[in-house]
């Protein structure tokens, strides 16, 4: 997996579905993956959201860090980040994502 400055798209992992669940862990318990998006809907989230883990795989993508979701231009989930989300949607100009979650 490439992690510099890139969102790593779930579908273009090699492998069996068992090597694709094993690597996502493992650069989760590596700390390389913080926030998991949704590229279709342009939304990220936790990774233990329920949101986000009913979609599909082909739609799923993940971040190192919040900054970088913001950079690719995805916004809060508003299940698993609803302080954020209440910001972004009241229009804070320049959301930076700053806002301390509830």
């Amino acid at each position: 997996m490439v992690y510099i400055n890139r969102m790593v798209f779930h579908k273009e992992l090699v492998g069996s579905a068992y090597a694709k669940s094993k690597a996502i862990y493992l650069a989760i318990r590596a700390g390389k993956i913080e926030y998991a998006g949704n590229n279709r809907l342009k939304i990220y989230g936790r990774l233990d959201c329920l949101s986000g883990k009913r979609m599909r795989v082909e739609n799923r993508v993940f971040f190192m860090n919040e900054k970088e979701a913001l950079a690719f231009q995805f916004r809060p989930c508003g299940n698993c980040l609803p302080k954020k989300y209440r910001d972004w949607k009241s229009g804070i100009r320049n959301y930076t994502g700053n806002a301390e979650d509830e």
